[in-house]
């Protein structure tokens, strides 16, 4: 190489390496005389190397390397892991195709792998796919509405459900319908890839944003923008567990940012905090670690962020977790644990070196925080800032709606909104842009199919998972139990404020029963020489300025006490309470054997 420059030797010297890699992996003899040799370059399940070192480059390279320290240090990675290093599931997209073409379900460990696809085969509770989206803070548009309603019909069970991250799923896919599915919901301008496994879930944000008169800044924009850098940044899916990113507006209806692993809340900063490096105007909070399923809000670091600096710093924050996020526990695998482990300071530190500078950390005493929340108003009918448009809430029975309703409503967007539909995180959808006049007529076209507008406060505040009808995981049919206890509840109380209830199947919590006023989680409970579905029951719960984690107050309750037992608690709430006094207040100067007494009768 003698007449080259250092940087061309370099250069020549990578290419014919790449070279020699490139026959390896097909079975052909090096060549090229780059100094390696068929011997020395290995390839295995892990990639290419050579002399035993990986030779690992672009986007998987964080992840790989990360397993490789775990390995190296003597330690066994979780089955999960080896999974994902011994087939990477971002390329299995001709694999999942032609199991669709043969009409076959997935085994094994491409169980697991198939959900980095949106594909979750959800035997023993169906034979059948459940397939996830994600989408971007919870927005879509009718005519999209509408070809996921003729794909539901053509592929699924003929419904979509609704999720507590203002979500969709469609449920009772065959086999040989999962390339039909795949193809579908990108022919609509949609996405479902890493909507499972270990990847970041759909980017949620506040479902008011650009028509809340209260909100303090659009956050659908920065949902979007978010979702973008996520599909273009594939080192964004090397995660070691999933993955939760909101934004919040400071509105009207809640993001719950705090359940969330990351949370950007907007705050504002006045005119006498300004200073030479910081201008008065509203800017995000960043909180970290959200994890109510493990009894863990998102904590506030003091970090202050711009609306543009978000993107950056949160794909810091990622990269950092998928760098030191373990490996060899998934219960020990979510972002909470490592900040556990490590502490504030040193995780913010490391997100400071991968980003490039440094997080402006600002006190509390700096900011306006706002709390503008009605926990009614993502059902009904509501005035928006636009004058003489209103936005309209629709009630499903805990999320679900056929086919001919999720039409219904999309027609409904097209004709009398802007086309617009906006998902929420209490698993109903708002039409917005309604012009006052044509009120009525949206009105009584959701009546006529099957809908409602109006909702009493159970069913406004009810919440629950899928449950054992179509999730293998969980230990009650919490749907229609849900709708049983609402029905119940109903005919007791007609209740004056808010009441919370969400029921989740099992310890992944998708309901979040531990920020319910009442949450209840499904176990077995022996009756007799039987083991019947029945539920813990937790009191107390809040987010936002409410935040709290409910208490466990009942245990191994049968279902066919839990309405009784329920009843009594809201019964004592309403004869009790101190006038202006919300459940959760209520519930929290009461002692948990005070609250336990309220129901003996009932357990």
């Amino acid at each position: 190489m003698n007449g080259f420059t250092e940087e061309q030797k370099q250069y020549l010297a990578g290419f014919t390496m790449g070279s020699d890699v490139a026959r390896a992996v097909n079975g052909l003899p090096v060549v090229s005389g780059s100094g390696a040799t068929t011997s020395a370059i290995r390839i295995g399940s892990g990639g290419a190397s050579v002399d035993g070192q990986p030779l690992v480059a672009g986007p998987d390279q964080l992840a790989l390397e990360a397993q490789d320290r775990f390995t190296a240090a003597g330690q066994k990675l979780a089955k999960e892991e080896q999974a994902k290093r011994d087939k990477n599931p971002l390329d299995m997209w001709d694999e999942i195709i032609a199991r669709s073409d043969a009409g076959e379900f997935p085994k094994g460990t491409d169980v697991f792998l198939h959900k980095f696809h949106g594909m979750f085969y959800v035997t023993p509770a169906q034979d059948a796919y459940m397939m996830r989206l994600r989408i971007p803070g919870g927005m879509l548009r009718g005519w999209q509405l509408t070809g996921l309603a003729d794909l539901s019909d053509r592929s699924a069970g003929g419904y979509l459900d609704i999720t507590t991250r203002a979500n969709l799923q469609l449920r009772e896919i065959p086999a040989d319908q999962a390339r039909s599915v795949l193809y579908g919901v990108r022919e609509l301008d949609l996405v479902s890839l890493g909507s499972g496994g270990d990847n970041i879930r759909n980017c949620t944000a506040s479902c008011l944003s650009g028509i809340d008169p209260d909100e303090l800044v659009e956050t659908i924009p920065y949902a979007r923008r978010m979702h973008h850098y996520i599909l273009n940044h594939r080192e964004m899916y090397g995660l070691p567990r999933k993955f939760n990113i909101a934004f919040d507006g400071g509105g009207r209806i809640a993001s719950l940012d705090d359940t969330n692993d990351i949370g950007f809340r907007a705050v504002r900063v006045p005119e006498s905090s300004a200073g030479p490096d910081l201008t008065a105007g509203v800017y995000f909070q960043l909180t970290l670690g959200g994890i109510t399923g493990h009894c863990d809000f998102a904590r506030d670091t003091g970090v202050l962020l711009t609306g543009d600096e978000t993107m950056a710093v949160a794909g810091a924050i990622v990269r950092v977790f998928v760098k030191n996020g373990d490996r060899t526990d998934r219960k020990k695998a979510r972002l909470k644990y490592l900040l556990d482990d490590w502490g504030f300071d040193k995780f913010l530190e490391e997100v400071e070196a991968e980003w490039g500078q440094k997080l402006r950390r600002i006190g509390d005493d700096c900011v306006e925080a706002v709390d503008h929340e009605d926990r009614f108003a993502h059902v009904g009918v509501h005035p928006q800032r636009q004058v003489g448009k209103s936005y309209v809430g629709v009630v499903f029975p805990v999320g679900r709606m056929t086919s001919d309703q999720a039409r219904v409503l999309a027609q409904l967007a097209d004709r009398y909104g802007n086309g617009e539909i906006r998902l929420t995180v209490w698993q109903n959808l708002i039409l917005p842009n309604i012009d006052d006049a044509d009120l009525p007529a949206v009105l009584q076209q959701i009546r006529d199919c099957g809908l409602e507008w109006q909702a009493s406060s159970v069913r406004a505040g009810l919440v629950a998972c899928t449950g054992s009808a179509g999730c293998k995981f969980a230990g009650a049919d919490t749907k229609a139990n849900a709708m049983e206890l609402a029905k119940f509840l109903e005919s007791q109380f007609d209740l004056d404020v808010p009441i919370n209830i969400h029921l989740t199947g099992c310890h992944h919590s998708c309901a979040q029963h531990y920020i319910g006023d009442v949450g209840l989680i499904a176990c077995k409970v022996e009756k007799g020489d039987d083991m019947v579905d029945g539920y813990h029951i937790v009191i107390g719960g809040g987010w936002g300025s409410r935040q709290k984690i409910a208490r466990q107050i009942y245990e191994f309750v049968p279902f066919e006490n839990v309405p009784a037992v329920v009843a009594a608690v809201i019964a004592a709430y309403m004869e009790k309470r101190n006038e202006g006094e919300s459940f959760d207040q209520f519930a929290a100067r009461q002692t948990n054997d005070e609250l336990k007494g309220m129901a003996v009768a009932a357990t």
